[in-house]
């Protein structure tokens, strides 16, 4: 191997400072999480084995500290919005504690797993859509999650075991049921990240009128009661789509959020209660009040359409709420 010239090896520890790029981004640093991949058994819902991603921090292996964990859908998804680096770079800026992420992939039945269920009945609230059944197998998935793989996890790291340690993140079908997860599951999940959730699904296609008043999530709020210590972080984008079933001026996608988080009222006086009549404070402009207190906060990303990388701008300012040194 050829030795380099002291040129060389000059050249190479200026090349940080000339482009900007921090020393330690040379080699590992505390910042940087570390992943472990998991084969997991769940027979109730999944014939193949479950992937799941474990992100560690930086600075786990050094400490003996324990840390909240942050759960999430749709886990094949991290690369595709930069959940690792995302994460070191709000750790350099001392703007978060990093977190323990538990990244569940997606399965070969997506449609079927990602939706809504009544725990107190062990059923799911499965629709029909036009893309066929949605959520057949939400309450098996669910309770897998927040009674199997919750314990599993907590038994092999450091975390912190209580509700308020804990995130449900999802985004889309994965959104949707995130949300599933903490109203279910209170005791388990404390706090909740949906970005452009699924909220549309509905018990009645028949008609747009129809599917407003039998909208699945909405119902599920409307039935309540209150979670108390339950938190909620909603995200769209402005761009996601161009459908606007009750000709609002409102895509349905913020629609659906708006009326699940401040109650649906239609023409001829039929309601549904949402998130703000049930008694929890809201913040429906995060983007301009990030530092705001609310139980539920709501964020709309200019442009921003369906897609990862939407989610992946979505990600920083949803990362530094759930940390909790915004908006408590």
């Amino acid at each position: 191997m050829k030795r380099r010239s002291r040129g060389a090896l000059f050249a190479l520890l200026l090349a940080p400072l000339l482009f900007g790029w921090p020393l330690h981004a040379l080699a590992h640093d505390d910042c940087t999480p570390t992943q472990r991949t998991l084969q997991l058994d769940a027979p109730a819902f999944a014939p193949e084995r479950v992937t799941v991603d474990v992100y560690l921090p930086g600075d786990y292996a050094g400490s003996s500290q324990r840390y909240r964990t942050i759960y999430a859908d749709d886990g094949q998804d991290m690369p595709a919005v930069g959940l690792a680096p995302t994460l070191a770079a709000l750790c350099r800026a001392h703007a978060i504690r990093v977190p323990i992420v538990v990244a569940v992939h997606m399965l070969r039945d997506r449609m079927g797993i990602y939706g809504l269920s009544d725990r107190a009945s062990g059923r799911s609230l499965s629709a029909d859509t036009k893309y066929g059944p949605v959520g057949r197998r939400a309450h098996d998935y669910s309770h897998w999650l927040a009674t199997q793989l919750v314990p599993y996890i907590d038994a092999h790291y450091r975390t912190r075991r209580d509700a308020a340690a804990r995130s449900m993140l999802g985004w889309s079908l994965g959104g949707l049921n995130a949300f599933n997860l903490g109203w279910q599951y209170p005791e388990v999940f404390g706090r909740v990240g949906a970005f452009s959730p699924s909220f549309w699904l509905a018990a009645d296609r028949t008609s747009d009128a129809t599917v407003e008043r039998t909208r699945l999530a909405q119902r599920m709020v409307d039935r309540g009661p209150k979670r108390p210590g339950l938190r909620f972080w909603f995200a769209a984008g402005t761009t996601e789509e161009t459908n606007d079933r009750d000709h609002d001026g409102v895509i349905d996608v913020i629609g659906d959020i708006r009326d699940l988080v401040d109650g649906y009222r239609s023409s001829d006086g039929f309601r549904l209660r949402g998130l703000r009549q049930l008694g929890y404070t809201v913040n429906p402009n995060y983007a301009a009040h990030p530092g705001r207190r609310a139980d539920v906060a709501v964020y709309l990303l200019p442009g921003g359409k369906h897609q990862q990388a939407s989610w992946a701008k979505m990600l920083p300012l949803f990362l530094r709420w759930d940390d909790g040194r915004a908006g408590r």
